[in-house]
């Protein structure tokens, strides 16, 4: 049975051999010449999505969607959400403040040429808005987008800001309102564990995942899901790497299929776009008709920002 509340599902559309942990200049010098499986990994979540009469949130990389333009529009056509993960995959804690406007720019301007519709949403890759990167969200509202999912409030060797707020809110930048859309964790004790997906959600066995997931969901905050196309892929090539990001990223990779559809049946997904407007909505009728005002500067913000249209 379908535990209750509308919840986010998202997927980072890259190939397998674009993964942070295993970068180098050497290999990314190398990208053109892998085999590339994110089609036919991207086309098999579509197809189970499809079954299940689910939507969700694709954020493509750029580099990705100017090699595979019909999986874009494809993406589209189904009824899912178009996001950017901009271009190349770069990490943000690598670049520039200019670097990374152009890199969001280029992405958004990309995804947008090939599919015909506005995208709204950005995460970073290996989610590397943190603390000394703050500088990157004032230029994503520049740059037209309306929400980031790119802070992860834990603590971790390569990213996250533990301090952040840990539930979908809206921030006050420099440029303007930008709603920022966190992957799930659970407070457990004095600490606050990841459980939002990628390695996570093949780490614990499911049926510990699916309660660490139900106290998550408990406190009325929808849950943030993510994956990667390469997830369901146990085939893939193996890249060389240290130990550590050899775990990570080989871990029960013969699991994830079967565990997402578990998790499509067990809890009820849409995309982000439409998860924030039930939180807008939501804050609205709670606030009520006597104490509208007090709320319309942010909430009146946040549904400019959100546009209408479908997924």
């Amino acid at each position: 049975m379908k535990r209750s509340g509308v919840h986010a599902l998202s997927f980072d559309v890259e190939e397998h051999f674009q993964v942070s942990a295993f970068w180098s200049e050497e290999r990314r010098s190398q990208w053109e010449t892998y085999e590339s499986r994110v089609e036919r990994n991207t086309e098999k979540i579509l197809d189970l999505l499809s079954r299940r009469g689910v939507y969700a949130t694709f954020f493509v990389l750029g580099w990705v969607a100017k090699r595979h333009q019909r999986l874009v529009r494809t993406i589209v056509d189904q009824g899912h959400e178009l996001a950017s993960h901009g271009y190349g995959h770069e990490l943000i804690t690598n670049q520039r403040p200019d670097q990374f406007r152009d890199d969001v720019r280029k992405s958004k301007q990309l995804l947008e040429d090939i599919a015909g519709v506005p995208v709204y949403g950005y995460r970073a890759p290996s989610f590397t808005i943190v603390a000394r990167t703050r500088w990157a969200l004032p230029i994503l509202v520049e740059e037209g987008y309306r929400y980031d999912s790119s802070i992860f409030p834990i603590r971790h060797d390569r990213y996250g800001m533990p301090e952040a707020v840990p539930y979908c809110h809206c921030i006050d930048t420099e440029s303007g309102p930008l709603w920022e859309v966190p992957p799930s964790t659970l407070k457990v004790g004095a600490i606050r564990i990841p459980i939002a997906g990628g390695g996570y959600f093949r780490l614990f066995p499911y049926p510990i995942l699916r309660r660490l997931l139900d106290g998550a969901a408990v406190h009325g905050h929808p849950l943030i899901m993510y994956l990667h196309p390469w997830e369901l892929d146990p085939e893939q090539p193996r890249m060389a790497g240290s130990w550590l990001s050899t775990f990570r990223h080989y871990l029960n990779l013969d699991k994830t299929e079967a565990r997402l559809k578990r998790l499509l049946s067990d809890f009820p997904f849409t995309t982000i776009r439409n998860t924030l407007d039930t939180i807008e909505q939501a804050g609205l009728k709670r606030a009520g008709l006597a104490n509208r005002s007090r709320v319309n500067v942010q909430d009146h913000a946040s549904r400019y920002m959100m546009g209408n249209g479908h997924g």
